[in-house]
């Protein structure tokens, strides 16, 4: 493939027992690859282990940041330093084993005719393990209102493993993204839909989490179903100011 270079995001926060297995799963599937690790202020060391990694592989790479100040504003970041870093690809993962990196050379070979790629639980082919019966109805019904409020035509718009080409994230940095979470998600995918891109979604396995402690809460979800309310009306009132491609 010709996509240039890769950047995948990790952003963190108390994954010590995760980082170090997720960094080796990764770069086995795809050693052409760079690792960013985004840790903001781990109490339980996770960003000293970043810093061990970063200084025994050349493709290992640390931003640290002065707190927990959420996901969004953490893959923001991230996007910052890749973009100042020259990179083509970048790549939104999870630490903590729930995007197999195994999975990630589908997303890119689906890049090279898209320039967003999300990795779907709920296409054909798409799956998840291990989940309680009741967060699967909520994942799902989710993304069923977010397509009904936005009109958007994705199956997972909530999904974290995706791909973007370096112009589309040069979109979303001249753009305004405070939410969190599941909600920044959304944000993203559908200002990068809106703007007239191609997104694609390709199936994956999505896999709870073995060790350490989930970071969903009930904030993030009423977060995310209050905002896609307010952009749903606001939508039909007069489409997003967003910059649209050229």
């Amino acid at each position: 493939m010709s996509l240039g270079s890769v950047l995948v995001i990790v952003p963190t926060y108390n994954e010590s027992e995760n980082l170090d297995v997720i960094a080796a799963r990764l770069h086995a599937a795809v050693p052409e690859a760079h690792l960013l690790v985004v840790d903001d202020n781990s109490p339980d060391g996770t960003g000293k282990l970043a810093d061990e990694l970063a200084e025994r592989e050349d493709w290992a790479h640390v931003l640290h940041r002065s707190g927990k100040q959420g996901l969004g504003a953490a893959y923001v970041a991230g996007f910052r330093w890749a973009k100042d870093h020259g990179y083509d690809v970048v790549v939104e993962m999870d630490a903590d084993g729930s995007h197999a990196p195994e999975q990630l050379p589908r997303l890119l070979a689906a890049l090279e005719h898209a320039d967003l790629v999300l990795g779907s639980r709920w296409v054909d082919g798409g799956q998840v393990v291990n989940w309680p019966r009741m967060r699967e109805v909520l994942s799902r019904g989710g993304n069923a209102y977010t397509r009904l409020a936005l009109g958007l035509p994705l199956r997972d718009a909530t999904g974290g493993y995706r791909a973007y080409r370096r112009d589309v994230l040069d979109l979303l940095l001249q753009t305004d993204v405070a939410s969190q979470g599941y909600c920044f998600q959304v944000d993203l995918a559908w200002q990068v839909w809106q703007a007239g891109y191609r997104v694609v979604e390709v199936p994956i396995t999505f896999v709870e989490r073995e060790r350490g402690e989930s970071k969903m809460s009930r904030a993030i979800v009423v977060e995310a179903l209050w905002r896609v309310t307010v952009w749903g009306l606001q939508s039909r009132r007069s489409r997003r100011r967003v910059p649209t491609r050229r």
